[in-house]
């Protein structure tokens, strides 16, 4: 029988009274924090080179930024289950209000923005990184029934994919601003307020989850009967994620900037549209893993995305490198809520939370150590190499995943 929480029922069942309500507070959280994440990750690179701050010094910051989403992840991890999962999501709502106004104030002086995005929220890349994730993760799964996983996380990332693409057109703001007589840099500090609004807005959205009594949430599980698939997991995603931190969007902005000399707002339209397609995409991913497995659809869309990638650090053209990030960007992210809905379909429900955050971490671990070597790389004049690096290493990863993944199914899919 469901709980009080709304749980599923043994059939499989959704018992919905609870549930629903839950779903669609996550759902409007996670729209609102990828339509900030979206812009602000676009606004980072030109914010801090307008204060001073050169390519290498911008990578830096996306690595530490990364390293505090990691290192909070695992405390989360670590005692998520010991706590209400409502009031965790209401903490984190409030840190992103207080890193936007921090950004906004603060970011003359870079030991202090260095301080803030280690300990912020601030996301430089086009996935979601943060503290968020795991929490959203497993009050997910626990309201949604087995069959229904997969589409319920396609939904999740389709709303993030969607809102982003929205955020990438506000990128464009302070241009359009200015053009109107105002002072661009001082629309460029106003977008991190508001930035910081938005996460009050996410905040008013968890509040509207029920609370859950200590009695009824399940107590702190460390990894035991799913600990080997997990750091094999882990350790598979690190390499994903490392390659990925090599082009993290406020990276891939700063490549567009600088070698084909986009603006800002045509940046932020190049953005809007990836988004879509990545948007696009989630549905046809759920529809594609009910037909070939979870695994499958991970590798079998990565690997064409990661050859687009490279050809579009090869191509000298603007038009024709555009052509290809967007084929890349059709299928690049088909595996977010596959890969998601496998790692909670894999583990024991009570070790969700655990298994959500360690493979989390350590992601986030290896990206964070990317972006300054990207960054370092564009500083030195091999402005391509990055990606190349990022789409060689991606292709191994699929088949490292392929090879040590082919044998574990998930229960939806021992039935077929």
């Amino acid at each position: 029988m469901a709980d009080a929480a709304g749980e599923q029922k043994s059939d499989g069942r959704r018992s919905p009274p609870r549930t629903d309500q839950t779903v669609r507070a996550v759902y409007v959280a996670r729209a609102l924090r990828d339509l900030a994440d979206s812009f602000i990750a676009v606004l980072l690179p030109v914010y801090l080179i307008g204060l001073g701050y050169g390519a290498f010094e911008i990578g830096v910051v996306a690595t530490v930024s990364l390293l505090g989403s990691a290192l909070a992840t695992l405390l989360i991890g670590w005692r998520a289950s010991d706590f209400d999962p409502r009031s965790l999501l209401l903490a984190a709502a409030a840190l992103m209000t207080v890193t936007g106004i921090a950004f906004a104030l603060g970011a003359h002086v870079y030991a202090l923005v260095l301080a803030i995005a280690f300990l912020g929220t601030i996301n430089p890349s086009s996935g979601s990184v943060s503290i968020f994730a795991p929490i959203e993760q497993t009050v997910l799964s626990r309201a949604t029934a087995d069959r229904d996983r997969t589409a319920m996380f396609a939904r999740y990332s389709l709303i993030g994919s969607a809102s982003a693409a929205c955020g990438a057109l506000v990128a464009g703001a302070p241009d359009l601003l200015a053009a109107l007589g105002a002072d661009r840099a001082t629309a460029i500090r106003g977008m991190f307020i508001v930035y910081a609004a938005l996460g009050i807005a996410g905040g008013l959205a968890y509040a509207r989850i029920p609370r859950q009594p200590p009695a009824a949430t399940t107590r702190h599980v460390p990894l035991s009967q799913s600990r080997a698939i997990v750091l094999k997991l882990a350790a598979l995603f690190s390499l994903d994620s490392f390659a990925g931190g090599l082009v993290v969007q406020s990276l891939m902005a700063l490549w567009l900037f600088q070698v084909h000399g986009l603006s800002l707002a045509s940046t932020g339209a190049f953005f809007f549209v990836t988004s879509l397609l990545a948007a696009a995409s989630f549905p046809v991913a759920a529809w594609l893993a009910k037909r070939i497995g979870l695994v499958n659809t991970m590798v079998w869309t990565h690997i064409p995305s990661s050859l687009f990638l490279i050809a579009a650090a090869l191509s000298p053209r603007l038009d024709v490198a555009i052509g290809f990030l967007l084929a890349r960007a059709a299928l690049s992210q088909m595996d977010v809520p596959t890969r998601t809905s496998y790692v909670m379909a894999v583990v024991t429900p009570a070790e969700r939370p655990a298994a959500a955050s360690f493979t989390s971490v350590p992601r986030s671990l290896a990206a964070a150590s990317a972006p300054a070597l990207g960054g370092w790389m564009f500083d030195a004049g091999w402005y391509s190499l990055p990606l190349v690096l990022c789409g060689v290493i991606k292709i191994v990863y699929d088949f490292l995943l392929l090879w040590t993944f082919r044998g574990v199914t998930p229960p939806e899919e021992r039935d077929q």
